[in-house]
């Protein structure tokens, strides 16, 4: 039998080399995936981040892009690498959407990751063409009841975030609107312009122009909070429609299974990169907000965001695919 303080001495040594590989964390540089190709709406809010994370911890953070499958393939990878901190995920929205369209998914995105911090939200926006007569959701809800089904809303494609964004609109006010789909969002935001179509949600950044020009109307922020370009313009949720929020998500997640500590180390250095005046002011260019929590509140954050579009899908009848 082993003495008893042999053991004792034994687990001290183990919980003395935890902590010392944690507060040595990271040894080496750190992949950050981000799960679309470069050059799209994640690519410069990854790099502000890794840029700031290589200052505070001193190991390069490489962003790594790997697009596809509506980023399905840069998660999976992310989610089948070893759990030790060196492979993160920069995930965006369609992390949180992607399970209520896809029945097959390679990988469950709850159990098969670790959250580690949100990183960024960007406002979206409803705007509309200004020949439609309202000002207001209320218009908005009103003029739907009296024509159900002739108001026209456009999206980037269907079953896209800003698909979804409509569709969960016309749930929570019970109004009927057509669906318009266009091959992305600047030829969907083209049309609202040219008013064949009447409105859509879209991120607020690319729309900006268009509303000082008077080329569109806003009609209400999709956040819960209002947008700081916009101050005058409210949130769909004080504008009769409570618990509405949408928005354009970014978080950073990593494999299952890693050490408590190396998960604890992560999120203190990567929520202060994303508190520096930095990354603020970086991320201010881009039209986004850094936001930032702990795993315990992000993980519910992610569990919450995934069932509510699940509902929104099944509600809708949109059918997930294989």
């Amino acid at each position: 039998m082993i003495p008893a303080s042999l053991v004792i001495i034994a687990a001290a040594a183990a919980f003395a080399a935890g902590s010392a590989s944690a507060e040595e964390f990271p040894a080496k540089p750190v992949r950050m995936v981000v799960n679309f190709p470069a050059g799209g709406p994640s690519d410069p809010i990854a790099r502000a981040l890794a840029q700031k994370a290589t200052e505070l911890w001193g190991q390069q953070t490489i962003v790594d892009f790997r697009g596809g499958a509506a980023g399905n393939i840069g998660a999976d990878h992310v989610a089948k690498s070893a759990p030790d901190g060196y492979t993160l995920l920069f995930m965006s929205g369609s992390f949180l959407t992607n399970p209520a369209l896809s029945s097959r998914l390679p990988f469950d995105p709850v159990k098969d990751f670790t959250a580690i911090t949100p990183a960024a939200v960007g406002g979206m926006i409803l705007v509309a063409n200004p020949a439609l007569p309202v000002k207001s959701v209320k218009d908005i809800v009103a003029l739907a009841r009296r024509h159900p089904g002739k108001l026209t809303f456009a999206s980037s494609g269907a079953g896209g975030s800003l698909h979804l964004n409509a569709e969960l609109f016309k749930l929570m006010t019970g109004i009927e609107m057509l669906h318009v789909p266009y091959k992305g969002a600047g030829p969907a935001m083209i049309e609202v312009v040219a008013g064949q179509v009447d409105m859509m949600f879209i991120a607020l950044p690319p729309t900006l122009p268009h509303i000082r020009s008077g080329k569109l109307k806003a009609i209400a922020v999709g956040s819960a909070r209002r947008a700081p370009a916009l101050p005058d313009v409210p949130t769909v949720a004080e504008s009769g429609v409570p618990g509405f929020d949408v928005n354009s998500h970014f978080g950073v997640l990593a494999p299952a299974g890693m050490p408590p500590v190396v998960v604890t180390r992560l999120n203190t250095v990567l929520v202060q990169a994303l508190k520096a005046e930095q990354t603020r002011e970086r991320y201010a260019v881009l039209g986004v907000e850094p936001i930032s929590s702990s795993p315990e509140e992000y993980t519910r954050y992610i569990e919450a965001e995934i069932a509510k579009w699940k509902k929104v899908v099944k509600t809708v009848g949109l059918a997930p695919g294989a």
